[in-house]
């Protein structure tokens, strides 16, 4: 099978089955319905909630892991909790969480610095991130961190940044992210998914090949974990804010693993030793990589 194929079926085992995207939005829209039903007097339509992370970016693998969601508060709440004293922030949090609780009261929800965690037992997990929206289109969420402080975001510019470069590299930032997500969950690597996200970005403005077919595959995963490592300890700026982003470095040592690697693989891929390719591949992504 030629290295298109392979990295085309490998793709196609990362995709999120229909039940799986079918779980997801009923948990997510069950949990955003009881905080409507909470805090707004009106029907629930959806307005109040918003998808964010991978599932908003569309960068989502299997198997599922947790989906996250913005829940917008209303005026009203921004206003109560102003006039709060301490951790308001952590306040919000433990209230969201209160409220979840009457509606799933056998799960163990809980507040987790941003966001509070809805850990259901099988399929996705859901986390909540409750906010307002700004008057400049950005969003005031809770960080319980360091005494607490509501902190500036803008998920819409994030999840443009991933769908702008997506469409000027004909599919390749969001497959390029699936892949390394499939590397991150394999081999254990200790690197936020955000990072990778980023730096994919990054890596295909300027990469030679970054709307070619899946031909150029095994070139580009090669070359892009050949940049990452350059930037370990580097730091990157949001979309959309000033906040900076630290890479770290505690993921280098399994970077250049797999980097040595994909070069292996790719002088394989070469000499159409295809099976030896595969080999290599699975090393860096799991069984889902198949021959």
């Amino acid at each position: 099978m030629s290295t298109s194929k392979r990295f085309t079926r490998f793709l196609a085992n990362l995709n999120l089955t229909a039940e799986q995207l079918n779980d997801a939005q009923t948990k997510y829209d069950n949990v955003a319905k009881k905080l409507h039903s909470h805090y707004f007097t009106t029907p629930f339509t959806g307005s109040t909630r918003k998808l964010i992370g991978s599932y908003g970016k569309g960068t989502a693998v299997r198997p599922p892991r947790d989906v996250d969601i913005l829940f917008l508060l209303p005026k009203a709440t921004w206003d109560r909790y102003q006039s709060r004293t301490g951790n308001r922030q952590s306040q919000l949090l433990q209230e969201v969480r209160g409220i979840l609780q009457e509606r799933y009261p056998a799960t163990s929800i809980r507040g987790d610095g941003q966001v509070v965690v809805v850990p259901f037992r099988n399929g996705h997990s859901v986390e909540v991130l409750p906010g307002w929206r700004t008057n400049n289109d950005k969003y005031f969420v809770p960080n319980t961190h360091d005494g607490g402080r509501w902190q500036t975001v803008d998920h819409d510019a994030e999840i443009n940044y991933i769908r702008d470069s997506d469409e000027r590299s004909n599919g390749n930032t969001r497959n390029l992210i699936k892949m390394l997500k499939a590397w991150q969950r394999d081999c254990s690597v200790p690197i936020k998914s955000l990072v990778l996200e980023l730096r994919s970005v990054n890596f295909l403005h300027t990469w030679s090949y970054y709307n070619k077919s899946a031909l150029y595959y095994d070139w580009m995963v090669r070359d892009f974990f050949t940049e990452l490592i350059k930037f370990n300890d580097g730091t990157c700026t949001m979309p959309g804010t000033d906040e900076k982003i630290e890479y770290g470095n505690a993921w280098l040592s399994k970077a250049e693993s797999a980097l040595a690697r994909a070069q292996k693989a790719c002088e394989f891929e070469g000499s159409k030793e295809e099976r030896k390719a595969t080999e290599e591949w699975r090393k860096i992504f799991g069984a889902q990589y198949e021959f």
